[in-house]
């Protein structure tokens, strides 16, 4: 059996036949990807919208399968990402991602979310023998000054607009109404994990193996096409990607400058924690009555 790994057979996709895109690539700073592997990534990405947004399964598993065939006959190591790729979302694509804080909803969706994570690691650890996904928690730097700034300023931001969304839109009316100890513990707990999660698999995991392939601002629509179409399902719905759009681009932009998970995850916990207080907010105006809208 062939271990897909670094091998010079599966380099770039430039690496044999096409001896100018290299010297393209380097020029202008960004992978020499020939036109034709647009093709394949972007239908891993209307596969996403088709799961997530249209709720057209057997279709989006159509257009995932004959991506993942176009990008073989393109090139191999760009088959060997989207698969990754393909893979998590066919993961995630099998159970309701909605809002949903019963027991059993709680376990299965934490389970499903972290095989979406787990399964494409594993196989690029033990079946391509890589590491082209990675976790950088610890860089080694020091958060600058204006990174300090931007971690005081998303709560801020985040009090200022996402209560005016999630009531004035009626959104927050996608999660359930919270009454009991257990439930509120489940949901903050969920919305934190699913935060987490986001970076993971859509930084960490998509954005990562997108960059391979594409300059980083492809790279960075695509991710954010495929995040953006998994938060809508979770419910952030009416004019909602309006929010989301720019924050999962602006992650994508961050991450590429810091290189830092852990900055990354921190931001996007702070903006969750406002998330929280706003939705349980919108169901019961008397708890956390400290919002303007």
């Amino acid at each position: 059996m062939t271990v897909i790994g670094t091998s010079t057979n599966l380099g770039p996709c430039w690496a044999d036949h096409k001896a100018i895109l290299p010297l393209l690539g380097y020029l202008v700073g960004v992978p020499a990807t020939p036109p034709t592997a647009f093709v394949p990534a972007l239908g891993i990405c209307v596969s996403a919208f088709l799961f997530f947004v249209m709720q057209a399964g057997l279709i989006g598993y159509g257009v995932l399968a004959l991506s993942l065939v176009i990008a073989y006959l393109i090139d191999l190591a760009l088959f060997a990402d989207l698969l990754l790729i393909g893979v998590g979302i066919g993961i995630v694509s099998t159970t309701s991602v909605e809002a949903d804080i019963s027991w059993d909803r709680f376990f299965l969706l934490g389970f499903v979310l972290a095989a979406a994570v787990a399964v494409p690691v594993l196989i690029d650890r033990l079946v391509y023998r890589r590491d082209a996904i990675t976790f950088p928690w610890v860089t080694g730097r020091r958060w600058t000054t204006m990174q300090w700034s931007y971690v005081v300023a998303v709560p801020v931001l985040g009090y200022l607009i996402l209560p005016v969304y999630f009531i004035r839109s009626g959104a927050y009316q996608n999660w359930p109404p919270i009454h009991t100890a257990s439930e509120f513990g489940r949901f903050f707990v969920g919305v934190n994990s699913v935060g987490l999660w986001d970076e993971l698999f859509f930084i960490c995991v998509c954005f990562a193996l997108f960059r391979r392939h594409f300059p980083v601002w492809a790279a960075n629509l695509m991710q954010a096409t495929i995040f953006v179409s998994f938060l809508w399902e979770l419910g952030y719905r009416e004019w909602g990607p309006f929010l989301t759009i720019p924050f999962a681009l602006l992650q994508g932009y961050i991450f590429t400058k810091t290189k830092s998970l852990t900055y990354i995850v921190v931001i996007h916990l702070l903006f969750d924690a406002i998330v929280f207080f706003a939705i349980v907010h919108g169901h019961d105006r008397s708890v956390f009555p400290f919002f303007l809208y």
